[in-house]
């Protein structure tokens, strides 16, 4: 007999770990919007709407600025197997996990992968990239912007000028620190960039915004085939090698997104929808607001963990501004202190992997999570789990250090997101 589940209710939480993060009420309005057919005129009008919103996101003039159906993972699986051909050189600056996801998806492209390393904590000075740029010749460097499992940011001001001054396409994951810190797509001569909408644009996660430039769509059609059944009538195969993955072919859903509405797939609609209005709301904020915010909640918890007597993980120069690494105390065990906070408090907040697992916590102040009660919310409830755990620090300490941040006028300077209810 078939089992019959009862309605769907899953429990509040504030989700403050590294991502997922609660979704702006707004976007879930969105969601809830009627379907319509992918190549209804109204729809088709949404897309563009969507290529101009994240054009602005990604601070670009690229044509090619269009969504890949699928999870921040899909938008870095379409731009490596659309530009990798086998046999390329690729070179992955490694400093933290994502940096090991880059060479594990370019290694099934059947690229020749390369890596250079450098400890959990700290990133990559440009000249270090230079240097291996010079020594092995790559045909793409992929990076990382902002690695959640470390908690850093690489710098990319100068990477993409010098990747155009050795020829090489710089390829840039971006998932984690799109919106809550700044990204600068052209004037840093980035080549392509590929996101998610679960992190700081406080959507759910489904679909991956990416742009490209010219430069690297060139590189694309050269290798364009169009699938038998689809093929317009003066079509013509390119002589480059066909796009390995049918779902994840640049040159195919490149029509899809043009006037010529390639018909490749069937749009996600509902997570279009999610897109359009997450990218809306960044841009209604304001840039300088919005970095602004996210560097002063970042202040106000990083102060309240260490008046707590917490140590905070890695180079704080090159912290990212949205997710802080914490030392677990060592007569804490870290995972049942998470457990206690999601128990007791309905808070999350994340552990950590490789040579990380389960000697740092990672807490997430993401896009519309970012907000001083969240952050008094979680500091108070860290304070409770560490104490039942043998952890003493002055009762309330962290929510003052935290508070008083949020109160010295010279750095209140945006205003707390509305809690909207949908």
């Amino acid at each position: 007999m078939q089992m019959l589940y009862e309605d769907l209710n899953p429990p509040l939480r504030r989700l403050m770990g590294p991502g997922p993060v609660d979704v702006d009420p707004r976007v879930l309005r969105a969601m809830s919007m009627p379907m319509l057919g992918q190549f209804d005129p109204r729809f088709t009008e949404y897309m563009n709407e969507v290529m101009s919103l994240y054009r602005s996101i990604f601070q670009t003039s690229n044509q090619w600025t269009l969504m890949i159906d699928g999870t921040a993972r899909a938008g870095i699986e379409a731009v490596m197997v659309s530009i990798l051909e086998p046999g390329d050189k690729v070179l992955v600056p490694v400093f933290g996990r994502f940096g090991h996801l880059l060479t594990e998806i370019a290694g099934r492209c059947r690229a020749e992968v390369v890596t250079i390393e450098t400890e959990w904590g700290t990133v990559f000075d440009p000249q270090q990239i230079e240097d291996a740029i010079v020594k092995h010749q790559p045909k793409v460097l992929a990076c990382v912007q902002g690695d959640t499992s470390t908690t850093m940011a690489q710098p990319l001001e100068e990477v993409g000028r010098i990747c155009r001054a050795h020829g090489v396409l710089c390829c840039v994951d971006a998932t984690a620190s799109i919106t809550g810190m700044p990204l600068d797509t052209d004037n840093w001569q980035l080549d392509a960039v590929s996101a998610g909408l679960q992190k700081c644009l406080s959507g759910p996660p489904g679909i991956a915004p990416i742009t490209f430039n010219d430069r690297f769509a060139e590189r694309v059609q050269s290798r364009k085939h169009v699938e038998q059944g689809i093929r317009p009538d003066d079509y013509e195969a390119s002589d480059g090698e066909i796009i390995q993955s049918n779902y994840f072919d640049l040159s195919m859903i490149m029509d899809y997104w043009s006037d010529a509405r390639l018909n490749h797939h069937t749009e996600a609609t509902s997570m279009l929808y999610a897109a359009r209005e997450c990218a809306r709301i960044v841009l209604q904020e304001g840039w300088q607001t919005r970095f602004a915010r996210h560097r002063q909640t970042s202040a106000a918890l990083c102060a309240g963990l260490t008046a707590m007597d917490l140590q905070l993980f890695g180079d704080q120069s090159n912290k990212m501004p949205n997710v802080t690494g914490v030392y677990i105390p060592d007569a804490v065990t870290g995972d049942a202190v998470r457990t206690e906070m999601l128990d007791h408090f309905a808070i999350e907040i994340g552990t950590s992997f490789g040579p990380l697992h389960g000697k740092i916590w990672r807490i997430g102040t993401m896009g519309y999570g970012c907000r001083k009660d969240n952050v008094v919310s979680c500091l108070a409830a860290l304070e409770t789990c560490l104490r039942r755990h043998g952890h003493n620090a002055r009762a309330g300490a962290g929510v003052d250090a935290a508070l008083a941040v949020y109160g010295d006028p010279q750095q209140t300077i945006f205003s707390e997101p509305s809690i909207q209810s949908v």
